[in-house]
């Protein structure tokens, strides 16, 4: 795993953390969500749980694999938590944060005791075997990238909870990637992209990343490598992309504030990438 990818899981934790001890309470209601404070900071807590089992190779039912179970799961799983304390999921935010990082380290010391199963994919080499996660099979890194993603959203919607700046920054977000490509053919919507031919090139503003999606009788394919004849290229401030991709930000207003650009053969493509995918 990138060190710049640990760093950002335990910087992260810690920047929730600090967000929560901050808290005058937990009753409040985040903006958008029908979660109040303490509830999406023991959805968190209890996610990183769940993470730190899954990279210490523990199997971890959640949901069917699918977008559309995780939110009944989050559900069943708040209702049997109990914990609303600030000070409490602090704790446990950070702890879990740790005890992943401290898993995927006996991992790669010891990978026979890694109790990872499955098969090796593109995804994964035999060095780095498979784990089911709520969101399909993953490696330990392109799981710490689902990790950092998943707190990074919950961040950012502590934040404006408590009216604090959020931690999401273009660094970060580029270590989402990883994540963000394996995921995407598993939350496309099939009634939008059912019929549908396209080819986008993606690139992130201020960094190195650019990846190709294919649409092509309703099948959606990632490529981490520019397309050699895009019908649409989409040109994104990375803190905008993410947010989009989370459903956390409208996209229509992210254009309106020169966030997003489209060019190519078929720029009117790029105000409906966003649509073609459902956020879990």
């Amino acid at each position: 795993m990138p060190e710049a990818l640990r760093q950002a899981i335990r910087g992260t934790a810690d920047d929730i953390a600090t967000l929560l001890r901050s808290a005058p309470g937990t009753t409040a209601a985040v903006p958008g969500s029908k979660w109040t404070i303490g509830e999406a900071a023991a959805h968190l807590a209890m996610a990183n749980d769940l993470m730190a089992d899954l990279a210490a190779g523990r199997e971890r039912p959640y949901g069917d694999g699918t977008p559309q179970s995780l939110a009944p799961a989050n559900a069943r799983a708040l209702a049997a938590f109990g914990e609303r304390g600030a000070q409490p999921l602090a704790a446990m935010i950070t702890e879990q944060a740790d005890a992943f990082l401290a898993a995927v380290d006996r991992a790669a010391a010891d990978p026979a005791a890694s109790g990872a199963t499955g098969t090796a994919t593109d995804a994964g080499t035999s060095a780095d075997p498979m784990l089911i996660t709520p969101l399909g099979p993953m490696n330990r890194a392109v799981l710490a990238s689902y990790l950092l993603t998943h707190m990074l959203g919950h961040g950012y919607d502590l934040a404006r909870a408590l009216r604090r700046p959020h931690m999401i920054d273009g660094d970060r977000v580029g270590l989402c990637i990883p994540f963000m490509l394996s995921v995407m053919p598993r939350v496309a919507d099939p009634a939008a992209v059912v019929r549908r031919t396209a080819s986008y090139c993606v690139r992130l503003r201020g960094g190195g990343t650019v990846f190709g999606v294919d649409l092509a009788d309703g099948r959606v394919v990632v490529t981490e490598e520019r397309p050699e004849r895009p019908d649409c290229t989409i040109l994104i401030d990375p803190v905008a992309f993410l947010l989009i991709a989370l459903g956390r930000r409208d996209p229509w207003r992210a254009m309106a504030r020169g966030q997003v650009f489209a060019r190519g053969r078929k720029p009117w493509l790029g105000p409906r990438f966003p649509a073609l995918f459902v956020a879990p």
